[in-house]
C-alpha cells in the first residue's frame, strides 16, 4: 500500500510552501485565488484526502463563519490538544468555510479574559472560551450579544441567562461519577479530599456539589474533608497533597475537580504505593495517561474533545444563520471514562 500524500506533498507539486497549503485548507488567512486553485490542482493530481474540503474552500458561494475561541492555559497539554481540535473540526465541516481566531489567556484574572473576548468584536461572528464566572466577563458577553454576537461558555459555564449555550460536561454527574469510582475502588472507609480550582470556576463548584452528595447518598462511611483551593497549580497541588497524606494516614481517595492533578500524581508516586490512595482526575494528558499506567491515577474523566469541536462549530452557524435564541441553552456531552485497562 503506497504512502497517504501529505500536506507537504501537495505543497511540492503545487509550487508553494507547507503554510500556505495550510491556509488554504484551514480558510485562516487570504490566499489569492490563482494560487488557491494550483494547491486544489495539485492536491487532487496526487491524491490527497483533503482536496474536496479544498474544492469546497474554492466556492464562493460557500458560507462563511469567523468563530474567535478563547482557551487559556497555552502550555498545557490538553489545551493544545483542544486548539488542534478545533482546527481540525474547521477543517471538517461541510457547507461552510470556518476562520479561526484563537487566543490564549495568559492568566485566569477576569481582565485577561475580557480583553480578550471584547478584542474578537469586529473580527469573529460568534465567540466561545473557557472563561472564569465573574459579572464582568457576563457583561463583556452582553455587549456582544447586544451587537448580534453569540457567547459560548466552554467547558465551564459562564454569563448564564446571557451566553447562547454551554457546551461541555454534566458537571453535577462528573462529580458523582468521580465520587462512585473512588467508593467502589477504596475498599474500605476512610476520608477523602477534594481539590477546586478557584471561586470562580462555577463547574468546579457543580463537580465538587456531585461529588459530596454521593458520598452522603451512597457511601456515608466516608468522610469528606473541607474543600481545597488548589489555584489550578502543579505546586499548590502537589505540596497540599503532602500535607493531607501526612495528616490523614486513613486517606482513601482523591479527585481533582480542575488543574493541578500532575501535583497530587507528583506527591503520591513519592510517599505511596501504586493504588493506596485512589486518584481521579480530569483529560487526559500525558501525564494523567502515565499515572494511569502506573494505577497512581484510578479514572480520567475526559471530554470528548473532537464532538465538542464539530458542535460548537455547527451551534455557533446556527445562531449566527438563524439569530440568537432568546432562551440560551446547555449542550451537554458524554463524558469519556478512561480506566488503567483502557490505556
Amino acid at each position: 500500500m503506497g504512502r497517504r500524500p501529505t500536506i507537504r506533498d501537495v505543497a511540492t507539486a503545487a509550487g508553494v510552501s507547507p503554510a500556505t497549503v495550510d491556509r488554504v485548507l484551514n480558510g485562516r488567512e487570504a490566499v489569492r485565488e490563482e494560487t488557491a486553485r494550483r494547491v486544489y490542482e495539485a492536491a487532487r493530481r496526487i491524491g490527497y484526502h483533503a482536496a474536496p474540503l479544498i474544492a469546497q474552500r474554492l466556492r464562493p458561494d460557500v458560507p462563511e463563519l469567523r468563530l474567535g475561541v478563547v482557551l487559556h492555559k497555552e502550555k498545557q497539554a490538553f489545551y493544545r490538544a483542544f486548539a488542534a481540535e478545533l482546527e481540525a473540526a474547521a477543517r471538517r465541516a461541510t457547507g461552510l468555510r470556518v476562520r479561526l481566531a484563537i487566543e490564549f489567556s495568559p492568566s485566569q484574572a477576569p481582565g485577561d479574559f475580557i480583553r480578550l473576548i471584547e478584542g474578537m468584536r469586529g473580527r469573529a461572528d460568534a465567540v466561545a472560551a473557557t472563561a472564569v464566572s465573574h459579572p464582568d466577563v457576563t457583561e463583556a458577553i452582553a455587549a456582544l450579544k447586544a451587537e448580534g454576537v453569540p457567547g459560548f461558555a466552554l467547558l465551564n459555564d459562564f454569563a448564564a441567562g446571557v451566553r447562547q449555550s454551554y457546551l461541555g460536561l454534566n458537571n453535577i454527574k462528573v462529580g458523582r461519577i468521580a465520587a462512585s469510582a473512588i467508593a467502589m475502588a477504596a475498599h474500605r472507609p476512610g476520608k477523602v479530599a477534594v481539590f477546586v480550582g478557584g471561586y470562580r470556576w462555577h463547574g468546579h463548584e457543580l463537580r465538587e456539589t456531585g461529588f459530596r452528595s454521593y458520598f452522603r447518598e451512597f457511601a456515608p462511611h466516608f468522610a469528606v474533608l473541607d474543600t481545597l483551593v488548589n489555584l489550578e497549580t502543579r505546586q499548590l497541588t502537589y505540596e497540599a497533597t503532602l500535607d493531607l497524606l501526612e495528616r490523614h494516614p486513613d486517606l482513601r481517595g482523591i479527585y481533582c475537580a480542575g488543574g493541578g492533578m500532575e501535583g497530587a500524581i507528583a506527591a503520591l508516586r513519592e510517599v505511596r504505593d501504586p493504588g493506596a490512595v485512589q486518584l481521579v482526575v480530569n483529560e487526559v494528558t500525558p501525564e494523567s495517561r502515565a499515572a494511569l499506567v502506573d494505577r497512581y491515577a484510578t479514572m480520567v474523566i475526559a471530554t470528548p474533545l473532537p464532538q465538542l469541536c464539530d458542535d460548537l462549530i455547527r451551534l455557533a452557524a446556527e445562531a449566527v444563520r438563524g439569530g440568537l435564541s432568546p432562551v440560551p441553552g446547555q449542550h451537554f456531552l458524554r463524558p469519556e471514562l478512561v480506566l488503567p485497562e483502557s490505556v
